[in-house]
This record gives C-alpha cells, sequence and structure tokens, in this order.
C-alpha cells in the first residue's frame, strides 16, 4: 500500500474534521478508521496509523482545556499515569480475547449513553454521587478502566469517559469534556508508543494526518470552551448515533 499526494491529502482532511469532533464529545476514530481502510491499510496497520494521528489531536485538544482553565491538576496527576497503563493492559488483553465479543455489549451501553444525555437535564453542575474524598480515586479508577478498554477495543471511550464524569463525579459536560482529554491522550500515547515499538505505524500517512488532527483538535476544544453544554450535548449524541449504527453494522456483517 503506497497512497498517492491526493490520498493522502484527503486523509487529512478526514483527520481535520476527526480532530474537531473529537475534541469535543469523542468518537473521531469513527471517521479516520474508515478512511484508513478504504486508503487500503490492512486493518492492524490503519488502527496502529490511526492512533499514530490521534495522539495529536488528543494533545491539542487537552492544551486548549488546560489554557482555558478546565483541567483539575489533582485529578490528572492520577488519571492520566492510571489511563495509560490502563492502555497498555488493555491492549495486553487484546492478545488473548477477540474485541468482537465486546461488540453487542458496547452497542447496548452507547445506546443507554444516549438516553442518558439526550434526557439529562437540570443544572449545569450536578451533585457528585461520591463522597468529595473519593473524587480523585473515582476518576483513577475510571481512567484505568475505560483506559484499558481503549487499548482493547476502543469505540466511544471518550464519549464514556464524559458519561462517567457527569454521572459519577457531577461535572459539567463540558468540565467532563476537558477532564477526558486527560484520559484520551494518556490513552493514545500508550497504544501509540506500543505500536511504533512494534514497526507497525505508516508514518507517511500518520504524520500528515497528525497535523490536521491537532489543528481540529484545538479548534474543537476552543469551540467547546466558548459553547459550553449544549453544544457538547448535541455532538455527543451525533457520535453517540454515528458509533451505534457502525457497531450493529459490523454486527450484522458478522453473521
Amino acid at each position: 500500500m503506497n497512497p498517492g499526494p491526493l490520498e493522502i491529502a484527503l486523509l487529512a482532511g478526514v483527520a481535520l474534521c476527526a480532530g474537531f469532533v473529537d475534541a469535543i464529545a469523542g468518537g473521531g476514530g469513527l471517521l479516520t478508521v474508515p478512511a484508513l481502510l478504504a486508503a487500503g491499510l490492512p486493518p492492524h496497520l490503519a488502527v496502529a496509523s490511526n492512533k499514530g494521528q490521534s495522539t495529536f489531536g488528543a494533545f491539542a485538544a487537552l492544551r486548549a482545556f488546560w489554557r482555558a482553565g478546565m483541567i483539575d491538576g489533582a485529578r490528572a496527576r492520577l488519571s492520566f499515569p492510571l489511563g495509560f497503563l490502563g492502555s497498555l493492559v488493555g491492549a495486553w488483553l487484546l492478545l488473548l480475547v477477540r474485541p468482537e465479543v465486546l461488540r453487542p455489549v458496547v452497542l447496548v451501553l452507547l445506546v443507554s449513553v444516549a438516553l442518558f444525555v439526550g434526557l439529562r437535564r437540570g443544572p449545569p453542575r450536578a451533585e457528585a454521587r461520591v463522597p468529595a474524598r473519593w473524587l480523585v480515586p473515582v476518576t483513577g479508577a475510571i481512567a484505568f478502566l475505560l483506559g484499558g478498554y481503549d487499548g482493547f477495543f476502543g469505540p466511544g471511550t471518550g464519549t464514556f469517559l464524559i458519561v462517567a464524569f457527569v454521572a459519577l463525579l457531577g461535572d459539567t459536560l463540558t468540565g467532563a469534556s476537558a477532564a477526558s482529554k486527560v484520559v484520551n491522550f494518556a490513552s493514545n500515547l500508550a497504544a501509540l508508543l506500543l505500536f511504533a515499538w512494534r514497526g507497525v505505524v505508516v508514518w507517511q500517512v500518520a504524520l500528515p494526518m497528525a497535523a490536521a488532527n491537532l489543528v481540529g483538535g484545538h479548534l474543537g476544544a476552543g469551540l467547546a470552551v466558548k459553547r459550553g453544554d449544549a453544544l457538547v450535548r448535541k455532538v455527543v449524541l451525533l457520535v453517540v448515533l454515528g458509533l451505534c449504527l457502525k457497531i450493529a453494522r459490523d454486527l450484522w456483517i458478522a453473521r
């Protein structure tokens, strides 16, 4: 597989859009992985190269939220290393269990996410469902578990993080989107280092996409900061719908 300049430019355009969406609600891989497959990359190279570009978008979004003062340092100091470690554990488990067994479970969870986000009303910040002294440890547990899910399977990780932070910790949707980028960047970085060590990242494709994804991530995070929960809710619902359709299609094809 040797993509030409036009294919690389088109992939970079997809990565720009994916970075924008991912910074707000997660789910950027819903755009980039199919695009990489359509460009002719084998599945394992497509997944690895996707991590090679999405890491940069996650970093740009994290940086934008950090500069806006929306990252809790105490939570981030625990969620980043645990998200990183969880992703490595998930990638290792991938060698033992086929991720296809998770598709029906993930489909049910995504529908639940859509209902939670779509029907949720109330004040911009809800009450946390855990005592204040447990906020940081629970953040770490969420980071480890969903970081592991990202390393093992992946679809909907950013969206699941947002909903977990809202439902359990009482974050606003925008605040949860910001907190999710700490874990997203950590889990993407762990997977990227593993894939790069194994030599399965197609850098001639990943690097141009990474530059575009970085720009998209910066723009998306900036818009999320300005527009707040109303924008995040709409984009989360669109991402969840797309993920549900994709996973349902995969299940139908696998029958």
